[in-house]
């Protein structure tokens, strides 16, 4: 997407109302999206109808309780990313990673949930978390349905 339409698009985004939507479908640039509870609107771009949902971004921060022993925190390490296959496994999560030598953010999840409220209790199921190794942040966050990394 061309610098200019991401503008527009994200002006779009903050201009329009979000809705919750029911289980009807939608054709889209002749593809059918079925439209589930989470929030969405529409957006036009030329002939092609970008239909945009919102989706939660989990900060995973790093807390002050870094202080297990070696083993303590490998094995809190296969947990954590036992817990994220999980999520995947689940289809609660679109995509995950570590952060890149960030001073207190450890890592990121986007959750495919249709509340925050369901993307931050998933998240503070981790073994990390609840060691007090990490601590989670949700952030709602829009992106259009089907959009994938460049």
């Amino acid at each position: 997407m061309k610098k200019s339409s991401l503008v527009l698009l994200l002006g779009t985004i903050f201009a329009c109302n979000s809705t919750k939507t029911d289980t009807a479908k939608v054709v889209t640039s002749q593809k059918e999206i079925v439209k589930t509870n989470h929030e969405t609107f529409s957006y036009q771009s030329g002939d092609t109808t970008y239909v945009m949902q919102k989706y939660f971004l989990v900060l995973l921060k790093k807390r002050k309780n870094r202080n297990h022993s070696k083993e303590e925190a490998a094995e809190l390490q296969k947990q954590h990313m036992a817990h994220i296959g999980w999520l995947d496994k689940t289809g609660k999560i679109s995509i995950a990673g570590p952060s890149d030598n960030h001073e207190t953010v450890a890592g990121f999840l986007l959750f495919h949930t249709e509340t925050m409220k369901e993307a931050d209790s998933l998240a503070n199921l981790d073994p990390a978390v609840k060691a007090g190794r990490l601590e989670v942040e949700t952030l709602p966050w829009w992106a259009a349905k089907g959009s994938k990394l460049k």
